[in-house]
């Protein structure tokens, strides 16, 4: 079987080394795997022949280093340390070089001379890390956009030592004006003002770069520290305190007011209010009492908890979201493909031109100054960062704020599906409606009493796990004589002996059609009264003869009619779908705001009805939450599940509601679509700053050192541009 494993990548620099990094692990033998540069990870899926360690060692001899994540760790900060220090130390040198160079009244006797011992330590020291990187990238025949700058550095301050020590250029009382254009004069010039000032832009820019990056990757690391470091447990009667990690499944646990749930699990002992604000977005406090399940992180805000522990360590819901948005993290949209095609053709495509320019430069009789200025500044304007970092800081930003909002978004390829929908199918019961379905009434019609008809269908539904099937058996009792031979057909009923009387419960078409079961004209008007007001009703049948109804209900959820009136401003056709009869589908519908219904679907039938909406153009949209909507979510173009669903549901879904409301799809399509729009926006300013620039610094219209700023501005702007989604606000909350 195939294994899937996420890496910690080092050593990398821009996107050109993310690309090299997964060609090299996809050269493998069945090796499947993307390179992630913004978030520094390697998704890989190994075959059963390929071990972990061969991966760590392909990367490793590509000349970057490789390692497991630790759970529950956060970046180190020693890299932003250390290029802040070389920043730092390089722009108090690069100052007086700068300005020595460019006002022509401070330049005394040997300034040129004390110029390069300023510059030195910037072009050797300070860019270091661009050195080390590109000699490494050509040791394994790959040049990167380390390669370009440090091209660059080194070919200003070589030129600037060739022009003092044998150009004329350290003779005493020597003058130079500074020029924004390549000077064609003929003496000979120093560029060490450009080699050092390119070296501490591009240090600012790396700086800031990853600092952006830190913070568009803080929602994930709050995630991953939400949770409690300890608990008391109760163990053979005595509370111990114990390490979360040591909590095993059984487990009861205390939990204090103001204290963290330590981990999933039920409610054995206690009443009290629990926040979910920071796991899931939702601002109001929860009640819950005996038997209800809380989650893991949430906050004790009432009074004291017993709690059971159900799910530990990788398995519950706050490891499981923090692992699906880390996934989500790693891939690669569909729009990332082309900036990374690019990526890899153009470092030696820049080379080119810069030669290219060179040699035009001297073969139209320019100036050898002019020349190089030209070709220096090609290579420094070039950078291919700002298009390596375009699509994955803003999947970074995108997929932290979402989560943050109680929204799971499973794939960077998800962006695009909620750019095309036009129709959002909504499952009615546990999406739209509240799914806690309560007994109304029971209506007799033969010779039983109402309570012994209740207890006699209470007995039989207790056995199913239907949510009607539990409202009727928790309106009976809890003290219900057992059932023999228990049948359930799905979506239709069910059927058993109880006290030795054959019961059956279900669809009253059902009951009519295949128990051959006759209801009267006054139980046909009841019937007929509880469902126009949306009640779903039960047919009940003892020894073969109809006995009675059973009356239930399931109340809406009340943000649901402003959710869809959300999905409609997103120009979004709302449709109902559900197994209900077409009566209490329509009077939900209605309720909430939906003009199309498709009632009295069978489960089985459910992806059929989604297929058909495709077949007949629609790109369907699907919100549900139970196991029966497994299916139809995988097939929708954009399945979402609801966080309060099933697991076979969330697994299925391409996108999950935590908070388990109708407000959440609104958001999660909201921020998809404003994730998208950002990155195509970061996409168009990367590529039309390289189309705009390249050609102006060929033609000499650059100087190197203004080059050098404006290619570390383009990777700043393409960062903090992404960063805007922070700022993203949930409808409830306002725009």
């Amino acid at each position: 079987m195939p294994t899937e494993v996420d890496l910690e990548i080092g050593g990398m620099t821009c996107s050109s080394c993310a690309m090299r990094i997964e060609k090299k692990l996809n050269r493998l033998p069945g090796v499947i795997a993307t390179v992630n540069y913004a978030t520094e990870k390697a998704h890989v899926t190994l075959p059963a022949d390929v071990s972990v360690e061969k991966a760590i060692e392909t990367v490793e001899a590509s000349g970057y280093s490789a390692s497991l994540p630790v759970p529950g760790t956060v970046d180190d900060p020693g890299e932003l340390g250390n290029v802040r220090r070389r920043l730092i130390v390089s722009a108090i040198l690069t100052v007086p070089v700068v300005l020595l160079a460019m006002v022509p009244a401070w330049q005394f006797d040997y300034w040129q001379w004390i110029s390069l011992v300023l510059a030195t330590p910037v072009v050797t020291w300070g860019a270091w890390p661009f050195h080390r990187a590109a000699w490494l990238n050509i040791r394994h025949g790959a040049v990167t956009m380390d390669t370009l700058v440090s091209l660059g550095v080194i070919a200003a301050y070589l030129w600037s030592l060739y022009a003092l020590f044998f150009g004329g250029a350290g003779i005493i009382g020597m003058s130079m004006d500074f020029a924004w254009l390549p000077s064609e004069s003929g003496q000979v010039e120093i560029y060490l003002e450009v080699a050092s000032a390119v070296t501490v832009f591009i240090l600012l820019g790396r700086y800031l770069e990853l600092r952006a990056k830190a913070r568009s990757g803080s929602a994930l690391k709050a995630l991953l520290t939400l949770g409690a470091k300890d608990v008391s447990v109760l163990r053979d009667g005595l509370e111990t305190r114990i390490a979360v990690a040591d909590l095993v499944v059984g487990d009861e646990f205390i939990v204090r007011p103001g204290e963290k749930i330590a981990t999933d699990g039920v409610i054995v002992e206690g009443e009290s209010a629990v926040d979910s604000s920071l796991l899931t977005g939702e601002p109001v406090p929860v009640d819950v009492g005996p038997g209800d399940a809380v989650v893991g992180a949430t906050i004790n805000a009432g009074g004291r908890l017993i709690v059971r522990a159900t799910q530990v360590g990788a398995q519950t819901q706050l490891a499981r979201i923090a692992r699906m948005v880390e996934q989500a993290q790693t891939g690669k949209a569909p729009v990332q493909r082309l900036a990374d095609r690019v990526a890899t053709i153009f470092v030696p495509i820049v080379i080119g031109l810069s030669l290219l320019t060179l040699a035009g430069w001297l073969l139209t009789d320019h100036g050898a100054n002019a020349a190089f200025t030209a070709a220096v500044a090609v290579l420094i304007i070039a950078c291919p960062c700002a298009l390596g970092l375009a699509t994955p800081t803003a999947l970074l930003v995108g997929t932290g704020r979402a989560a943050q909002l109680g929204i799971v978004i499973k794939g960077p390829q998800i962006l695009e599906s909620t750019r095309r929908i036009d129709t959002f199918v909504l499952d009615k019961t546990g999406t739209v409606t509240t799914g806690r379905m309560s007994l109304i009434d029971v209506v007799p019609c033969g010779a039983l009493s109402r309570a012994d008809l209740l207890r006699l269908v209470g007995a039989l539904e207790a056995a199913s796990e239907h949510p009607v099937g539990r409202a009727i058996a928790v309106a009976a009792g809890e003290t219900l004589p057992s059932v023999e031979g228990f049948a359930s057909v799905r979506g239709l009923g069910v059927s058993g002996t109880v006290e030795g009387r054959a019961i059956a419960a279900g669809r009253v078409n059902w009951l009519t059609e295949q128990w051959s079961v006759g209801f009267t004209p006054q139980t046909r008007a009841e019937i007929d009264r509880h469902q126009s007001f949306g009640h779903t009703v039960i047919g009940i049948a003892v020894d073969g003869a109809a006995a009675g109804v059973a009356i239930v209900s399931d109340t809406v959820k009340h943000e649901s009619a402003r959710a869809i009136a959300g999905l409609r401003e997103l120009g979004l056709r709302p449709v109902l779908l559900t197994g209900d009869n077409p009566r209490a589908a329509a009077a939900v519908a209605a309720e909430v705001g939906i003009d199309e219904v498709i009632a009295e679907v069978l489960p089985e039938e459910k992806a059929q009805t989604i297929v058909g909406l495709q077949r007949r153009g629609d790109i369907v949209a699907m919100a549900g939450d139970g196991v029966n909507d497994a299916a139809a979510l995988a097939l929708a173009d954009l399945g979402l599940a609801m966080g309060t669903g099933t697991d076979a549901a969330i697994e299925a879904a391409d996108i999950t509601l935590v908070r388990g409301d109708l407000m959440g799809a609104v958001d999660a399509i909201r921020l998809s679509r404003r994730t998208l729009r950002i990155i195509k926006g970061n996409l168009f300013w990367a590529f039309a700053y390289n189309i705009a620039a390249i050609p102006l610094a060929m033609a000499g219209l650059l100087n190197p050192m203004v080059a050098g700023a404006a290619m570390a501005f383009s990777s700043v702007f393409v960062v903090t541009n992404s960063l805007r989604l922070r700022r993203f606000r949930s409808v409830a909350d306002g725009q």
